[in-house]
């Protein structure tokens, strides 16, 4: 194991990685740090753990398809279905109304 050093939307972090796992670590703190950059950057929402959230929720939800329910490769899903514009239209509604998820 080795420690390797990220930035996620300008913040640092010091990550355990295998030799071998090092690149795909690095390609999924880019794909993340990008997912929370855009929502940043769209200015609606402020706080860095809301941010979170919703970009977790982003990434997670291209790789679901109506028929195939489990996590799949990111790539699965190229357009977002009705429920999933629903689902996010909810949660940015809830996150910016109240301040609090639940």
């Amino acid at each position: 194991m080795k420690q390797i050093e990220v930035q996620i939307m300008g913040q640092s972090y010091i990550l355990a990685s295998s030799v071998e796992g090092e690149s795909l670590l690095r390609q999924a703190v880019a794909k993340v740090d990008t997912a929370m950059c855009q929502i940043r950057d769209a200015g609606k929402i402020k706080a860095r753990d809301r941010i979170a959230v919703l970009a977790a929720l982003n990434i997670a939800a291209q790789g679901i398809t109506p028929s195939n329910p489990s996590l799949a490769t990111p790539s699965a899903a190229s357009t977002h279905s009705p429920e999933y514009t629903l689902l996010m239209a909810r949660l940015d509604n809830a996150l910016t109304s109240d301040g609090q998820l639940l």
